[in-house]
């Protein structure tokens, strides 16, 4: 829905308010024409029903006014004594529409001076509950929102686990684009399984101001470009999502619009300088680790080192102890000596598992490891005199590699020699040929909503041909700092600025073991109440914070207990 489709729809939306209630605004004493004005019909109708005028901005405001709307036509059949419980299911299950009947067929008289408070428990309830999930979902749309790391596409400079608050105002707030939508859920409500929104109507892109820019190192929440998923982890068909309900991700910002980007042996290379990355970034690499004696999974460990696998040998099992250790594996076989081979990750198979299953294992630590890790890792691994060698894995320059962006044979990309590309700026226009198009198609097609073909030399965009084109938005490049084992822009390319969610700001909570179930969690006391944001090692502020809160819960004891000696 374009502008002038929107536009539309709002007066189609007042004509339809104005059949529905001038005899009302009549009995209330007002004039016929003043249901008819947009937005002074809204403000005159909060006179009529006793509520304050500010309430007329929540009416204009995505999502907050689905929540609004059924509170404002109980609020209009009460004050023409619609009391009782029929009538409020009646206004709410019409969609409002009960509010023609009693506007043409019933002869009801205006309540003036009308109580505002509930008549009994239940109703306080009530409208506590509705007012609480209105602030909630200003807040959560417009302001703050919390996110949590399901993968370790940041691991580990944001962890798996790690319970973030993520700010909407630093770069402007995205309005939603999705009108009709379940408050407080994504695109799926949970526990049903089914999709929390309709498609249409949809408004047009708005972002309100914001005080800074996306930057350069910017750990940056997205709504993922590539997005068809209707369910992760279900093989099915796809779908097409709008904007703002597509998957939010979570990655780094290496490339602004109008940078020239290049990945060269791993390492980010912007405008032709190596990208110096924010003192707080934890890169990580994959690495063959070499010792003749056998790489230690207890010396990896040790160092802090989690992202490796372990094998386990074993004799033939029978199902019960398969079962037992079934949980932990990843993988599994049986070599050539007829041993079966358990592959765990790094967390292995716990001690009392194996006792208990009567399980005679041997882990076999073989000669050559592949780990993945950090820049203070790889040292203290050089170092270790049980290690010989450390050799980063790196993908050789011009051999093509699997699900890499653009997905053309004239680009024998990999992950870690790719590019130069460059990144498209909102006016910039650039020369298109046949070998240059499968880089922008996508946002010529899909991001800027314009047809292309191709007929043998010859570029047409929405029937014309031609050999350029300009961009109408922003574009950026969004990477992993576990550069080996992230989905990025490497693999689905550029990031619109209207897909641009929020910046992470804060760390309020963070547990080991996230993904193992609640009973495995360990609360990472060093990581909560950490920013994600500034400059050296993260503080943790959460003895602070509890010293603060003790000292609140201290002083409203002595100030509670003095006003009642007083009295």
């Amino acid at each position: 829905m374009n502008s002038t489709n929107w536009i539309i729809f709002i007066l189609v939306i007042q004509v339809i308010h104005f059949l529905g209630t001038w005899k009302l605004y009549i009995k209330a004493g007002r004039k016929p024409w003043e249901a008819a004005i947009p937005v002074y019909n809204a403000i005159v109708l909060m006179q009529i029903i006793r509520r304050p005028k500010w309430w007329v901005i929540l009416l204009f405001i995505p999502i907050i006014n689905l929540l609004m709307f059924p509170v404002i036509w109980v609020e209009t059949i009460r004050s023409f004594g619609k009391n009782s419980l029929l009538d409020t299911w009646l206004v709410i299950l019409t969609l409002g529409f009960y509010i023609y009947y009693i506007n043409y067929a019933e002869d009801v008289t205006y309540i003036e001076d009308r109580s505002l408070h509930p008549k009994s428990g239940l109703g306080e309830w009530v409208s506590s509950i509705v007012f609480a999930v209105v602030a909630a979902t200003l807040v959560h749309t417009y302001f703050i929102q919390p996110y949590v790391i399901p993968t370790g596409s940041l691991e580990r400079t944001l962890r798996v686990g790690d319970l973030l608050f993520v700010s909407k105002f630093h770069y402007g707030a995205r309005a939603p684009m999705t009108t009709i939508a379940a408050p407080m859920v994504h695109d799926t409500i949970p526990g049903l399984g089914i999709r929390s929104y309709l498609k249409k109507p949809q408004l047009p892109y708005f972002r309100l101001a914001g005080f800074e820019k996306v930057k350069k190192n910017d750990i940056v929440v997205f709504s993922w470009p590539a997005d068809t998923v209707r369910v992760f982890f279900k093989k099915e068909e796809g779908v097409k999502k709008p904007i703002d309900k597509k998957s939010n991700y979570v990655k780094r910002c290496v490339g602004t619009p109008g940078d020239s980007l290049s990945v060269i042996d791993g390492l980010v290379y912007i405008n032709a300088k190596q990208l110096q990355l924010s003192d707080r970034a934890k890169p990580q690499y994959d690495y063959n680790v070499y010792s003749q004696k056998g790489v230690s999974s207890r010396l990896l460990i040790s160092l802090g080192i989690d992202e490796f696998t372990r094998k386990y040998l074993s004799a033939p099992l029978n199902q019960n102890q398969f079962e037992a250790v079934s949980k932990y594996l990843i993988a599994g076989g049986q070599n050539a000596k007829g041993e079966i081979e358990l592959i765990t990750d790094a967390s292995g198979i716990p001690p009392k598992v194996i006792r208990q299953a009567g399980l005679s294992l041997r882990e076999e630590t073989g000669r050559q490891r592949t780990v993945t890790l950090t820049d203070e890792m790889l040292e203290e691994l050089k170092s270790n005199t049980d290690i010989d060698s450390v050799v980063k894995i790196v993908e050789p320059k011009g051999v093509k590699g699997y699900n890499i962006f653009p997905h053309a044979p004239d680009y024998p990309w990999n992950n870690d020699n790719f590019g130069p590309i460059y990144i498209p700026k909102k006016g910039v226009t650039i020369k298109l040929t046949p070998k240059v198009l499968p880089l922008y198609k996508k946002i010529i097609r899909d991001y800027e909503e314009n047809t292309v073909g191709v007929s043998g030399n010859q570029i047409s965009i929405n029937g014309q041909v031609t050999d350029s084109y300009t961009f109408k938005q922003d574009y950026y490049w969004m990477m992993g700092d576990n550069r080996d084992h992230s989905e990025d822009s490497r693999s689905w390319g550029y990031v619109p600025a209207n897909h641009i969610v929020g910046k992470p700001i804060f760390i309020w909570l963070s547990f080991d073991n996230f993904n193992k179930g609640i009973t495995h969690w360990k609360p990472r006391w060093d990581r909560i109440f950490t920013t994600v944001g500034g400059d050296g090692e993260p503080r943790s502020y959460f003895k602070h914070f509890l010293i603060a809160l003790a000292a609140w819960f201290i002083f409203d004891y002595f100030w509670k207990r003095r006003k009642k000696l007083k009295k």
